[in-house]
């Protein structure tokens, strides 16, 4: 199942975060988002809304150097996790990648690691669209498709 969303401004990537923290579980203890799309389309502006809608009231930098930044959340634990600088999947242990397994998890650039896709919940892909971007939310889990399915405030932007 995949949806395809306009995003005219930052404020609409912000919402559209917002809309899928609404339609996560209370605990998303174990989802992982995987967040693809060319520098500066909006991943990280995507990640930190989520972590923001999550209460997380600190800074939330770009885990560009640091690979994989961590975040106490009431309840659970999430990851927001940078893979352009790996190689190959194989350095994902390096990263403790089965410490993070039982947190949330949101991984930019995962073509990097295509593995990744098989164990995945939920990808968003995002795209330049004239001013604006165009995300493309694509389930990849059943779980996943649920979540699309109980996307709340649809709106006009959104075109199956």
């Amino acid at each position: 199942m995949t949806v395809k969303v306009t995003l005219p401004d930052q404020e609409s990537t912000e919402l559209l975060a917002r809309q899928i923290v609404a339609a996560l579980p209370d605990l998303p203890a174990g989802w992982l988002v995987l967040l693809e799309g060319e520098l500066g389309s909006g991943k990280s502006t995507f990640a930190r809304a989520v972590l923001r809608e999550y209460g997380y009231p600190g800074p939330v930098p770009s885990p560009t150097y640091t690979l994989v930044e961590p975040y106490s959340l009431p309840g659970f634990d999430a990851y927001h996790i940078d893979l352009y600088r790996i190689a190959d999947g194989g350095e994902l242990e390096f990263l403790g990648w089965s410490d993070l397994e039982n947190g949330l998890r949101l991984v930019e650039w995962p073509a990097r690691v295509p593995q990744l896709y098989a164990g995945s919940d939920l990808l968003l892909t995002l795209k330049y669209a004239d001013q604006g971007r165009l995300a493309e939310l694509s389930a990849q889990s059943e779980r996943g498709e649920e979540l699309i399915r109980n996307l709340p405030g649809l709106s006009t932007s959104y075109r199956p």
